[in-house]
């Protein structure tokens, strides 16, 4: 396929066609390849990335405060963070087979670049920056809405938004019994200071292994930070394997 029909096929994807096409090209194009490749004199997407990574935290933003007026900054901010990350970016790049439509360098390519997680949200960030700039904000907005339209759906099963009436331990407890069939434990570890303003330091463990400590004013709070570290530790090297 050329790339006057591959430029075309993506457009379709993304339900948006681009007055300047070399923006489309440009977002498209990774570093490796314009380095292996410097008689093109094609410049390559990473500062696109970084005004893309602005973009979508802005539409993200605007389309979610649209949707759930009500919800707090709090709330709003940790829905935002569980939708705009490498993971739930790279699967709706693979989603639009992101991948094959990249230029790549020869050894990128060769070790499956087109299908990492990092490679790939980069590029979708790449190419949500060339709508920006080819259509301005409206357009961004609209490619985003379309892309990211199951988070911004509050009633689905999966929904992100079902985790936030949740505290940490809950959520550590579903995740655990549900990835490793065993419950976490915590542990208090010591607490200082005198009777009426106590620290409480609180481990807590999985089988045994120690996940994370947390601190607090009250033994639960200390419990909900070890809690929090753990659901990030955990879902770090689950997500890395």
């Amino acid at each position: 396929m050329n790339q006057a029909s591959h430029l075309a096929e993506l457009q379709e994807l993304l339900k948006y066609e681009f007055s300047k096409k070399d923006l489309l090209v440009r977002a498209l194009i990774h570093r490796s390849y314009a380095h292996e490749n410097p008689a093109e004199e094609q410049t390559d997407n990473e500062t696109l990335e970084f005004l893309g990574d602005a973009v979508l935290g802005l539409t993200i933003s605007h389309l979610l405060l649209t949707r759930f007026p009500n919800y707090r900054e709090g709330d709003l901010s940790r829905l935002r963070s569980s939708i705009v990350n490498e993971r739930e970016l790279a699967g709706i790049a693979g989603r639009l087979n992101l991948g094959q439509y990249l230029k790549l360098g020869k050894g990128e390519d060769l070790t499956g670049g087109r299908q990492k997680s990092s490679l790939l949200a980069d590029s979708l960030e790449a190419l949500l920056a060339a709508v920006y700039l080819d259509g301005g904000l409206e357009a961004a907005i609209h490619v985003v809405k379309r892309l990211f339209h199951d988070y911004l759906v509050s009633d689905l099963p999966d929904h992100p938004l079902k985790t936030l009436d949740k505290d940490y331990k809950t959520q550590l407890q579903e995740i655990t019994q549900g990835r490793f069939k065993i419950t976490p434990e915590y542990f208090l570890e010591g607490e200082e200071g005198p009777d009426h303003d106590k620290t409480f330091h609180v481990n807590v463990a999985l089988d045994g292994r120690v996940l994370a400590s947390g601190s607090g004013k009250s033994k639960k709070e200390a419990q909900q930070e070890a809690a929090q570290k753990a659901l990030e530790r955990i879902t770090f090297e689950y997500d890395s394997e």
